[in-house]
């Protein structure tokens, strides 16, 4: 399923207090990624994905996508309500994207759902004002929408994270948590009907040994959307969607104050 465009109001981008210290975030597993020539875009994808060769500064970035007891801890140390339990508009995918009252990161698919038992799966239901608030806690970014595509992909330009074959290896495991191979619906086929812990699919390995680039949630970057200058990029296909989505030159681009039930993110840095 390829995620379309809500139309919301409002702007805004949460920051750390003028002169607050970051807190600590040593158990975030942060991944030198080294400068580099970093082959982007897809000729055979959609108008965005222009096919471009750019030298690319070395960064750091979270070998994994945060996850719900990170987010919980985060939570309990500032006191942070997310967009979501203020208000603000919360999707749930079924055969389309519905607005669901009381949808939040605790409760993701609505309020009948609970995240008990699930603290390594990532976090759902972020807006990118509530990730830019969680990274800037400790002093630390989202990645752009550059940083993040050669992170996922390397120099060689690959389609996947792990190369040019798709998410189905030839035993038939998969590489990702995705959805059906035919657009666009949940499945179980990966052992998982939504998220799954963060590293499940090591098979799917970026070049760098980032996990889950491609699949299990999609993920914001700080960057805009081509042509759509009030929507944020967002990147890596998540838990319901098809081979498509999942490479790693394919974005999507969302209003910043929304959050999706299969929407989270991780955080990246400057070097050290």
């Amino acid at each position: 399923m390829s995620l379309r465009r809500t139309v919301m109001i409002g702007f805004g981008v949460w920051c750390l207090a003028a002169g607050a210290a970051p807190a600590e975030n040593t158990d975030f597993d942060l991944v030198d990624i080294p400068a580099g020539m970093a082959r982007l875009g897809d000729a055979g994808g959609d108008s965005n994905e222009v096919v471009r060769t750019l030298q690319v500064p070395g960064f750091r970035i979270m070998r994994y996508e945060v996850t719900n007891g990170q987010f919980a801890r985060f939570v309990e140390q500032t006191g942070h309500v997310t967009g979501a339990e203020r208000g603000e508009r919360s999707y749930v995918w079924t055969d389309k994207w519905r607005w669901v009252r009381g949808a939040t990161w605790r409760r993701p698919n609505g309020p009948k759902s609970r995240i008990d038992g699930l603290a390594t799966h990532p976090v759902m239901q972020i807006s990118a004002r509530d990730a830019d608030a969680f990274c800037a806690h400790y002093g630390l970014r989202l990645p752009s929408d550059v940083e993040w595509e050669y992170a996922a992909r390397g120099t060689d330009g690959r389609r996947f994270p792990w190369g040019d074959s798709g998410p189905v290896a030839d035993d038939g495991t998969r590489k990702a948590n995705f959805g059906t191979v035919e657009c666009c619906a949940a499945d179980n086929a990966d052992g998982f009907r939504t998220t799954a812990p963060v590293g499940s699919f090591p098979q799917g390995r970026s070049p760098f040994g980032l996990h889950d680039m491609a699949g299990n949630v999609w993920e914001w970057t700080s960057s805009r959307f081509p042509g759509q200058a009030s929507d944020r990029v967002l990147r890596g296909g998540g838990w319901g969607n098809n081979p498509y989505c999942l490479r790693t030159s394919y974005r999507h681009g969302n209003p910043p104050e929304i959050s999706l039930d299969m929407v989270g993110f991780r955080c990246a840095a400057d070097p050290l």
